[in-house]
C-alpha cells in the first residue's frame, strides 16, 4: 500500500462491509441490522466494501475494513472474506483489509488464516460476543500464534454491542466473552501480537485503560460511540498516558466518521493530541509511517 500520508484527513481503523455486491443479504442479519436500527435512532447504510471505499474516499481518510465471521455463534452465513480483499487491492489508496475467520473453525481457521494473510490482509477482526467464545481460550492460541508470527495484529470487540440490543434475550448474545480483562490474558501470552481493543468498553472502562497502560501491546480504538457520551477518564488518558495509544475508529455504518469527528472536535483534547488519535497512532501501528 503507497499513500501520501500527508493527504490523509484521518484513518478509521474500524468499518464494516455488511453486505457481498453480488449476492442476497442473509435473513438472520437483516433481523439483526432492524434491530441494531431501533437501538441507534436510525437506519444504517448495509454497505458492500466498494461503497466503503467510495464513502471514504470523498473524505480523503484511510478505512481498515473487515466482515465478522460468526456463523458457529450467531447463526448466519458469513459474507467472507474474498469480496475485501479484492475491493482493496482495487482501491489501495483508501482501504485497509483486516480478515476474519471464526475460532470454533479450529484447523479449519487456521488454515483459512494462513490463506488470507498470503493474500494481504494486515489484521483480523475478532467479536467475541457474537462468535461466542472466550479469547483467553487456550484452545485459539493456535489461530493467534499464527497472527503473531505474521506480524499482524488482532482487533478485539470489547465492551456491550448494539448487535442484538433489544431482541428477545439480546438476539442470544451474550456480553461476558467481551470483557477486556480476558485480552489481558492474551496480551501476556502474545507480547509481540500488537492487540486492538475495539470501542469504549463500556461496562469495563477502567479494565481496558488498565491493561492498555500495562501492556505494551495493546491499543484502544475509539469506535462504536459518539465522543460526546465518552466517559471523563477516557479523555484524562487520552490526553495523558495512552495519548500514544489512542485510534479514531467510527464503527461505520453504524457511527458515522461525520458525526464521530464533528462531536470530537467538542472534547477537550490537548492540540498536540488530535492529530495522533485521528492519524498518527493508527499510521504507526499499521506501519504506515
Amino acid at each position: 500500500m503507497s499513500v501520501d500520508l500527508a493527504k490523509v484527513v484521518a484513518i478509521d481503523v474500524h468499518t464494516h462491509a455488511e453486505r457481498n455486491d453480488s449476492a442476497p443479504q442473509d435473513p438472520v442479519t437483516g433481523e439483526l441490522l432492524a434491530a441494531a436500527a431501533k437501538y441507534f435512532g436510525a437506519t444504517p447504510r448495509q454497505p458492500t466494501a466498494q461503497e466503503v471505499a467510495d464513502y471514504y474516499r470523498q473524505r480523503s481518510m484511510l478505512a481498515v475494513v473487515f466482515t465478522v465471521d460468526d456463523e458457529a455463534g450467531m447463526g448466519r452465513r458469513r459474507l467472507g472474506n474474498d469480496e475485501v480483499l479484492e475491493v482493496a487491492r482495487a482501491n489501495p489508496d483508501v482501504l485497509i483489509p483486516f480478515g476474519s475467520v471464526d475460532p470454533h473453525k479450529g484447523k479449519l481457521a487456521i488454515r483459512e488464516a494462513r490463506e488470507l494473510i498470503e493474500a494481504g490482509v494486515r489484521g483480523f477482526k475478532f467479536h467475541p460476543d457474537t462468535q461466542a467464545f472466550w479469547p483467553n481460550d487456550r484452545d485459539w492460541y493456535p489461530l493467534y500464534d499464527v497472527i503473531a508470527s505474521a506480524g499482524l495484529i488482532a482487533l478485539f470487540h470489547s465492551g456491550t454491542t448494539g448487535i442484538g440490543a433489544g431482541m428477545p434475550g439480546g438476539g442470544g448474545v451474550r456480553l461476558k466473552y467481551s470483557n477486556p480483562m480476558c485480552i489481558d490474558d492474551v496480551a501476556a501470552e502474545f507480547p509481540d501480537l500488537d492487540i486492538i481493543l475495539a470501542h469504549p468498553s463500556f461496562p469495563w472502562q477502567d479494565e481496558a485503560l488498565a491493561i492498555a497502560v500495562h501492556k505494551p501491546n495493546v491499543y484502544i480504538d475509539l469506535s462504536g460511540w459518539s465522543p460526546k457520551y465518552f466517559p471523563q477518564n477516557l479523555i484524562q488518558y487520552t490526553n495523558t498516558l495512552l495519548k500514544d495509544k489512542m485510534l479514531f475508529g467510527s464503527d461505520f455504518p453504524l457511527l458515522t466518521p461525520d458525526r464521530w469527528l464533528a462531536d470530537f472536535e467538542k472534547l477537550p483534547i490537548k492540540d498536540e493530541v488530535r492529530p495522533l488519535v485521528l492519524k498518527e497512532n493508527a499510521a504507526r501501528l499499521l506501519g504506515l509511517s
